[in-house]
């Protein structure tokens, strides 16, 4: 059997200095209100050090100003570190993903540029492999249907995909593992969709990430039970009194496959 894995993730604004834009780590609520904590190759030294499975690093800002400076803090968190990274935000060429391997990355996360050029999905896969691909799905309910919907630019576009129609479409043209974030439940800490979690990961062949609302340990575990093959989160970590070895031990003692150790 598998192993689950738990994925924290690092959001990245860009502040403008007198020394350039700086990279700032920063934890959000249903996409809004950023909120500044830290250094992001510190927090991602500590992560490694407690046994995160990957770590996903997400540019926010998103434009060409911070492109660049994007860039350099994934490849000097690359340089440090061990752990598998998986890079994205903004991603809408197949030129952006070269470079974000070339700087260390080995998964690409494509979110809203795969919604507009859905074959960019086909282009990466046929070129380093569906296992590079990683396709974020950001959804939230209609206020008026509460049906639940695809969701791009940072939540504030919304497009006519339900969640579980673009991530079979997303597999087919060649996705290696699907992320689902839910804006609702965003650094609300109330527990993740579950109900969306089982019934993605019922119909499609590839693994599911579940991300967006853990508070607790035990939302974890919810998450894995339902199906989901990863959970990642980033407010738990920085704001709970938790570190991400304690979640596993916790995670593990609830009847979990997970790693325990190097």
């Amino acid at each position: 059997m598998l192993k689950k894995r738990l994925i924290p993730k690092l959001q990245l604004n860009f502040k403008e200095t007198i020394r350039g834009f700086k990279p700032i780590l920063v934890l959000t609520r249903q996409f809004n209100n950023p909120r500044a904590i830290g250094s992001p190759l510190s927090q991602a030294k500590i992560y490694e050090a407690q046994l995160a499975d990957e770590l996903f690093l997400l540019d926010l800002t998103r434009n060409e100003s911070s492109w660049d400076p994007f860039l350099s803090i994934l490849e000097e968190i690359s340089f440090e570190l061990a752990t598998p990274l998986s890079a994205g935000g903004g991603i809408n060429s197949f030129e952006q993903v070269q470079e974000l391997l070339e700087r260390g990355a080995d998964k690409v996360i494509l979110n809203s540029g795969a919604i507009k050029k859905p074959e960019l999905i086909d282009k990466v896969s046929n070129t380093y492999g569906s296992q590079c691909v990683v396709v974020c799905i950001d959804f939230k309910s209609d206020p008026d249907s509460h049906i639940k919907k695809v969701f791009i630019n940072s939540g504030k576009e919304y497009t006519n995909y339900e969640p579980l129609e673009w991530a079979r479409e997303a597999v087919n043209r060649g996705a290696g593992e699907i992320l689902l974030n839910s804006i609702d439940n965003d650094g609300m800490g109330n527990g993740l969709d579950l109900e969306i979690t089982k019934n993605v990961s019922a119909k499609i062949p590839v693994p599911l990430i579940i991300s967006g609302g853990c508070g607790l340990s035990k939302h974890f575990v919810e998450g894995y039970f339902s199906g989901a093959s990863a959970v990642s989160a980033g407010t738990f970590f920085c704001q709970r009194d938790q570190n991400p070895m304690q979640c596993r031990s916790q995670i593990s003692n609830a009847g979990v496959s997970i790693r325990m150790g190097f």
